[in-house]
């Protein structure tokens, strides 16, 4: 097909902060193309559906109780919004033995330190201690393994690539322990039965051709105030874009002029999480029969499980496996990982848990377009990635991503808040150019 050589903006990335940032510049009359490598659109968030007709999310899901943001999207595109079902703590195994309040009790004090450092705040003389070699030193090991399971299901991360003062301050700007880990009430609170794609499904579809999707930027080269977006397909010449993919992703983007020092070293000294996910898919939530809820499994590899079945009566239950444990996952078939997931729940939900009518994962580590989840984490010792990053715009270059929210980093709601900056940023500059109207055709390549 016949391509374009010209839009006014060029959004790179169709993740919901690209998709939010090209949407809020089409109602106000922009011209606007999104450029995707893969050949879907979503970034992070992925639904699928079920043999049972349900949906799971094997990406981002949750919407915390204070997420306006993503509450207002799904409202918007009319999806259906339910609370999770959740007790006031989890129940624990390890060493197929369940565990008491005490084990949680005994975790408290280093949990109630990681809070109050990120309050305090003023934490940069840790930047270079990592979170791995302080939870060595705890005595215990259910306690440590507690902790860990925690911390990798928090942030996705190589606790020995974690500063205390990155997970202090990713803490404060994620609204404090017991939010992080909170599910009725914190950032678990909702889910969308409708799954996330539908939400970002409903706005491609609102862009209509103006989503390129299949199509990988190789270079942009920013001449005066323009932009040229070198894709495998061809051209594309914008007054501004906006490169929403997470840091480290950028790298294989060759930028000409280069980079200012601060942005190249915020590409190359951030990585992205490490994380698996599965959903089970069941005929019922039996597991509420025993009054069964969500579990914390600490024996390798520890894992979270959250009961996130939807109204109408389906069953589902979600794991999160976090961190390097989930790379242990990736050299197992489907079946292999899937019992070894399973196996600890009999005890708990009864045998019924060993025979889903379904299993939808992701290793999303392995994905070579996202590279990882949640986020863009910070290198010990390195200060560029820490939340919220840098996101000032270098000439017609704009940026967006969930990483550079001021609220919620991290979160789907934080990847709306900073598709709305940069789409505001990129009008503002528009405006005092004269060129906010611009329009040209489009067509797929």
């Amino acid at each position: 097909m016949q391509q374009p050589t010209s839009t006014t903006v060029a959004v790179i990335g169709a993740g919901l902060s690209g998709l939010i940032a090209a949407r809020d510049l089409h109602r106000r009359g922009v011209d606007v193309l999104v450029i995707e490598a893969a050949h879907r659109v979503g970034g992070r968030a992925l639904s699928e559906t079920t043999g049972l007709g349900t949906r799971v999310d094997l990406g981002g899901q949750w919407i915390g109780h204070n997420h306006r943001r993503i509450a207002a999207l799904a409202d918007e595109i009319g999806a259906t919004r339910f609370r999770m079902r959740s007790g006031r703590l989890p129940a624990m195994y390890h060493r197929s033995r369940r565990l008491g309040p005490i084990s949680v009790l005994a975790a408290a004090p280093a949990l109630l330190v990681t809070e109050a450092l990120s309050r305090i705040g003023h934490t940069e003389r840790w930047n270079s201690i990592t979170l791995a070699s302080c939870l060595r030193r705890i005595p215990g090991e259910t306690t440590r393994r507690l902790l860990e399971l925690l911390a990798t299901t928090s942030w996705t991360a190589d606790l020995d690539l974690l500063s205390v003062h990155a997970a202090a301050r990713m803490t404060r700007h994620q609204g404090g322990l017991l939010t992080m880990l909170g599910t009725r009430g914190g950032a678990q609170d909702t889910l969308v039965a409708e799954g996330m794609g539908t939400l970002v499904d409903a706005i491609a579809d609102e862009l209509g051709p103006r989503v390129w999707t299949g199509t990988r930027v190789t270079g942009i080269t920013r001449t005066g105030d323009d932009v040229v977006v070198h894709t495998a397909s061809g051209e594309v010449r914008a007054a501004r874009a906006i490169v929403t993919v997470p840091p480290p992703m950028a790298a294989a983007i060759d930028f000409e002029p280069k980079l200012p020092a601060k942005r190249e070293a915020l590409i190359r000294t951030t990585y992205m999480g490490i994380v698996y996910k599965a959903i089970a898919v069941y005929e019922r939530p039996f597991w509420r029969d025993r009054g069964a809820g969500d579990v914390l499994v600490l024996d390798p590899p520890a894992r979270a499980v959250f009961d996130t079945s939807p109204p109408g009566g389906r069953g589902h239950l979600c794991f999160l496996v976090g961190g390097p444990k989930a790379r242990e996952l990736d050299d197992l078939d489907a079946d292999t990982r899937r019992s070894i997931l399973l196996e600890p729940l009999v005890q708990h939900a009864g045998s019924e848990v060993l025979a889903p009518s379904g299993w939808h994962e992701k290793s999303w580590h392995l994905d070579e377009f996202v590279g990882g989840a949640y986020l863009a984490l910070p290198s010990p010792g390195t200060v560029e990635g820490l939340a919220p990053i840098d996101a000032s715009p270098i000439d017609a270059l704009h940026w967006a991503g969930t990483e550079s929210a001021h609220e919620h980093p991290g979160y789907l709601d934080g990847a709306i808040e900073s598709g709305e900056r940069a789409a505001a940023e990129v009008l503002a500059a528009l405006t005092a150019r004269g060129t906010a109207g611009g329009k040209s055709e489009i067509e797929g390549p």
